[in-house]
């Protein structure tokens, strides 16, 4: 039985455009795969913590020195990490913030990014750990930046899943939202059809 981890990154957690089509995509692939297993995360309503000096820290110092309050900020960034890898597929729902990621989505990524444990330094370079999974992102946009330079998203999530291990990323971009109600429908129409495309 596969697992889909399903993460929601809008501010408006289940009522984002963003995470409606990660639902949708969701819905569609259980329709097409029987059995699999749904695990979601919404960085909204759960939201993970910013990284600090003291939280990353933490992530340095050896197991048997660690504090109790070291403990639980590993304790956590384990969790969350054994959730990645326990999923067969990555479903994210990624809005568009000025230009950007969601801040609770980079805290998120924060959190994964753990050397010797999600990723290796070897003598060839930077080797991801978390491999064998799927990830499909789900874009937002109220603008159109996709293929400009003003898209500084798609690079940044597909370079920083890379480096963790995940190489085979989709992106399934709605934009135009904010531009008025019939560039609205045609971009969701575009994006609904792309999910179903890749569910079937």
């Amino acid at each position: 039985m596969s697992t889909v981890l399903k993460i929601n990154a809008s501010l408006f957690a289940a009522n984002g455009q963003s995470s409606q089509l990660a639902e949708r995509f969701v819905a569609a692939w259980q329709a097409s795969h029987p059995g699999a297993r749904v695990v979601e995360r919404d960085l909204t309503t759960h939201p993970v913590p910013h990284l600090d000096a003291a939280r990353f820290t933490a992530f340095l110092v050896q197991p048997e020195a660690r504090s109790a309050e070291q403990q639980a900020v590993v304790a956590f960034s384990d969790a969350l990490i054994a959730e990645l890898r326990a999923a067969d597929v990555i479903v994210l729902g990624l809005p568009m913030y000025n230009f950007g990621i969601p801040s609770q989505l980079k805290a998120y990524f924060d959190h994964l990014a753990r050397a010797g444990v999600t990723f290796r330094y070897t003598a060839n370079g930077p080797e991801g750990l978390v491999t064998g999974k799927k990830a499909y992102v789900l874009a937002a946009r109220g603008g159109v930046y996709a293929g400009t330079p003003k898209d500084s998203q798609t690079a940044y999530v597909r370079d920083f899943l890379a480096f963790i291990g995940i190489t085979d990323v989709e992106f399934v971009y709605a934009e135009g939202l904010n531009m008025g109600d019939e560039s609205k429908h045609a971009a969701l129409a575009r994006a609904h059809q792309a999910i179903a495309d890749l569910t079937a």
